[in-house]
């Protein structure tokens, strides 16, 4: 499964973007597709490869129809097809090994 992060960036609006933001995810959130919000960028995952393009495409058009005269877009893709994984899987499998190296930390 597809895993992506991208980073859109509205240009000539300010320094608030967030408006623009909600704008993006309202189009992952339409199409039914999982994602993670971070401070700095979005990560989501699809089915397939031409379903993360599609998303982006209407990510970066809803941001133009937001009122963003231009906007940058920074993509990143896992296409990992030797073996089924997940978003929740990269993170869950990178804190494990994390944990055996030093412990648990405290209260968790």
């Amino acid at each position: 499964m597809p895993i992506a992060e991208v980073t859109i960036l509205p240009m000539g609006v300010g320094t608030s973007v967030s408006r623009f933001v909600a704008a993006a995810l309202r189009v992952l959130e339409d199409m039914g597709i999982e994602y993670m919000l971070t401070p700095m960028s979005t990560v989501f995952q699809a089915g397939d490869l031409e379903t993360v393009f599609e998303a982006v495409r209407r990510m970066h058009e809803a941001v133009i129809e937001a009122g963003a005269p231009r906007v940058e877009m920074i993509l990143k893709v896992d296409d990992r097809r030797d073996k089924r994984v997940d978003m929740h899987y990269k993170v869950r499998s990178t804190l494990e090994k994390l944990r055996e190296k030093r412990g648990p930390r405290p209260g968790t």
